[in-house]
């Protein structure tokens, strides 16, 4: 790997982990993010000459730590600010072992879904800050123009330093207010990183061994990375599941999953992570019976309706049922969720499905062009052009 790719490797695998570690302090997330602006800067420019360093999160850190201790020993600052000496003491390269400093994104990450912060900003503030995506990329993600969402994220952060939010793992009390917020956002991590989310919920499950949500989000996690190298074939063709080669799954994160599932089963309190869990168990175990997946959607519909839930729950109503009733839910849920539904490309794909199974042939293949426009996976666009040609 050369030096270039291997800056922006570094930049992008150790940014919620340094933010984290150098925020904790002053809680100035925005001073630190400038700080690391200039670390990652730096290693554009010096590595390719250099060449890389043995210790790229170290160095990062280094740079990062010093910029800041520039600006902490600015007059400016130092007529408001009381001296901290690890903080201003210089940092040095051959000191820092970044292995041995605990991680403390999880901290980041309750900061972020803490009360005093919109609710609606906690999840863009945790994948913008633990996660290093761009307002553009959250923006993008919640179908909010980009500049509208950074105001939001800079308006956010400033409110973290001003009310002095402490970067700490909240009272037992306070921490499963604070938990489901954190569950949704590690969730949503899983389709941009699956490595970072398989990390996190192994965290989230430590730190919380009697919240069952926790271990249900690690289940459902893990059981979903087991199968992801058998979604695609030889030639890079999709491979829904009912055509995967279970032999190429990973057994070992599937085991896994089953021990956070019967952790959680212990606590004796039911959420929608551990109904998604089940069902995906249910998946792997070789022998889904349609009438039991049938049940778990239903309860998973009542506890937590979505417009994805509801658009599996068709699809698992048409195996148990037929097209026709299958049709029929999907429509009703269709129907229910008006203009977003319209956008919501696994619905267009089921239906376009269940309308070829029923001999509606035409309609099909409309439906069939309107989910091939909204995919973005090759693989899965070619997926879909050959139902629609057979």
């Amino acid at each position: 790997m050369d030096p270039l790719t291997e800056a922006a490797a570094a930049a992008r695998d150790w940014h919620g982990r340094l933010l984290a570690l150098l925020a904790a302090g002053s809680g100035d997330i925005a001073a630190v993010e400038d700080a690391l602006a200039d670390a990652y800067e730096a290693a554009v420019r010096t590595w390719p000459e250099q060449g890389t360093p043995g210790n790229p999160g170290g160095w990062l850190l280094t740079v990062a730590r010093n910029r800041l201790r520039d600006r902490w020993r600015a007059a400016e600052f130092r007529r408001t600010v009381a001296l901290d000496v690890d903080r201003d003491a210089p940092a040095h390269r051959d000191d820092v072992d970044v292995d041995a400093i605990p991680d403390r994104r999880l901290e980041l990450m309750l900061v972020c879904a803490h009360p005093a912060i919109d609710r609606a900003m906690h999840t863009p503030l945790m994948l913008n800050t633990v996660l290093g995506f761009t307002a553009e990329q959250v923006g993008r993600a919640f179908s909010v123009p980009a500049a509208t969402m950074a105001t939001r994220l800079v308006r956010v952060k400033k409110r973290i330093r001003t009310t002095g939010i402490a970067f700490r793992i909240p009272d037992r009390a306070d921490l499963p207010g604070r938990m489901t917020a954190v569950l949704e956002a590690v969730y949503g991590t899983y389709v941009i990183d699956r490595a970072e989310a398989l990390h996190l919920v192994e965290v989230l499950a430590t730190l919380a061994p009697d919240d069952p949500e926790a271990h249900g989000l690690a289940a459902l996690v893990q059981l979903s990375a087991a199968r992801a190298g058998a979604r695609t074939g030889a030639d890079g063709r999709f491979v829904p599941l009912d055509e995967q080669d279970p032999a190429r799954w990973d057994r070992g994160l599937i085991a896994r999953a089953h021990e956070h599932l019967r952790a959680a089963h212990r606590l004796g309190r039911l959420g929608r992570f551990q109904v998604e869990a089940a069902i995906q168990a249910l998946h792997c175990s070789g022998a889904a019976n349609v009438r039991t997946l049938l049940d778990l959607h239903l309860i998973l519909n009542d506890l937590a309706p979505s417009l994805g839930g509801g658009v599996a729950l068709a699809a698992v109503t048409a195996e148990a049922e037929g097209a026709e009733a299958g049709l029929e839910r999907l429509d009703d849920v269709l129907a229910a969720a008006g203009a977003a539904g319209e956008r919501f490309q696994p619905a267009r794909a089921t239906r376009a499905h269940l309308l070829r199974r029923l001999g509606r042939h035409e309609e099909a293949t409309a439906e069939y062009d309107r989910a091939i426009a909204l995919t973005d996976d090759a693989a899965e666009r070619e997926h879909l052009r050959s139902r629609r040609a057979r």
